[in-house]
């Protein structure tokens, strides 16, 4: 690969990931301190993501990949996008700011796999580049955490705007760039298009596999637990006084870039089902050092539960994945990430966000009781981790279903 195309691949994932970050990890607490939502409020604007992740593998597989070139469609929909972002710092009342969210994360989620194509369609070895490419997008989640510390935007209810300006100046400047991508042509409308296939319907075969389906059901399970610290983490870190939480948050981050290099050694030595009990084990963890943090004698408890998050992600997530393409094998394996995808991060996070949001209302009277909130994740995560010993039975030589 070029030494120019390294450089506009990396900044490409750089800004696609700095978008995301900047907004979306204060959305909870600009809205509690802007918009005064409840609750609910917050977990469906959370949802609109989830909606769009289920929406997006059919525009992605059914329109852009047959007629347009991805670096063209890539930048329209982020200056669209950018042009949303600010919009929404314009807006006072709940109900609009669902709408333009929602509008906006059917513009965002596309390009998540359209920035992705454009890198892999560059590679002669996407093994051993792609990982060199990918990092500068935790790269990029991470500079917009410090930058939101650094300037202190959380600290008051005037600068939180700042966050989605900061994030929609980002976007534009990812639009422009767009354009002087490498050419990625669309592939024609001789590629499958099917509204079946964008789904990831080929992959059904695999719910035959007991062990599969078991996984399959605890993954969806599992995104409820990770719905609360995505929507309410940062306020629940902010309310019990940890200063610049943002920044601090994103300690999570380089967590999960870390614990990942660990994965293909455990993964093999230790066996997929422990794998998935560690992940599952570190949400029940984490919850309850929320659950007894704060900012004074137990800071380091704060501290721990946004640490976990490497383990949380890459012990499930990220070996869900790896587990999900030796069970498929190289002929549905595109199709079984897709589905594994849409189950997730679609369904389960919608479930969670919605759920999550009526547990914070449900534990709110004048103010928020974190500790009772906290608990519910953990239990959950608990139920999810005993229905997978007992049911997930999967041997240790991973054998592809038929």
């Amino acid at each position: 690969m070029k030494s120019t195309v390294f450089v506009k691949l990396s900044a490409m994932m750089l800004l696609e990931y700095f978008v995301w970050g900047a907004w979306y990890v204060t959305m909870g607490t600009y809205m509690s301190e802007i918009l005064h939502a409840s609750g609910v409020q917050i977990g469906a604007a959370y949802s609109a993501l989830a909606i769009a992740t289920m929406i997006s593998p059919f525009f992605i597989g059914m329109v852009a990949d047959r007629y347009f070139a991805a670096q063209r469609i890539l930048g329209v929909l982020h200056l669209l996008g950018a042009v949303l972002l600010f919009f929404a710092t314009k807006i006072t009342d709940n109900t609009a700011f669902y709408w333009i969210i929602l509008f906006y994360s059917l513009l965002y989620t596309p390009t998540i796999a359209l920035s992705n194509s454009i890198a892999f369609r560059q590679m002669t070895d996407p093994g051993r580049q792609f990982p060199w490419i990918r990092v500068f997008g935790t790269v990029g989640w991470i500079i917009a955490g410090l930058l939101i510390g650094y300037l202190a935007l959380e600290k008051s209810a005037a600068k939180l705007p700042l966050t989605f300006q900061m994030a929609a100046a980002a976007s534009a400047l990812l639009g422009v760039i767009s354009f002087i991508l490498p050419n990625t042509p669309p592939k024609g409308k001789s590629s499958d298009a099917s509204a079946s296939s964008a789904l990831g319907s080929d992959a059904f075969v695999l719910f035959k596999d007991k062990s599969y389906f078991i996984f399959f059901i605890a993954a969806i399970l599992v995104c409820i637990p990770l719905s609360f610290y995505y929507g309410f983490a940062n306020l629940f870190l902010k309310d019990v006084g940890m200063n610049e939480a943002a920044g601090k948050m994103i300690l999570g981050q380089v967590s999960e870039a870390v614990f990942i290099l660990a994965i293909p050694f455990l993964f093999n030595s230790i066996g997929v089902k422990r794998m998935l009990l560690l992940g599952m084990a570190a949400w029940i963890l984490r919850y309850i050092f929320f659950a007894y943090g704060n900012a004074d004698a137990n800071l380091w408890m704060l501290y721990a539960g946004i640490v976990l998050h490497g383990i949380c992600y890459d012990f499930f997530f990220v070996t869900g994945y790896m587990y999900t393409e030796k069970k498929a094998g190289e002929k549905i394996k595109n199709a079984a990430q897709g589905l594994f995808t849409f189950a997730t991060y679609g369904i389960g996070m919608f479930i969670g966000t919605w759920f999550s949001g009526f547990t914070v209302d449900h534990y709110t009277v004048e103010t928020h009781d974190w500790k009772s909130i906290w608990f519910v994740p953990a239990y959950i995560a608990v139920a999810v981790v005993l229905y997978f010993i007992f049911f997930f039975k999967e041997k240790s030589e991973i054998k592809q279903s038929s």
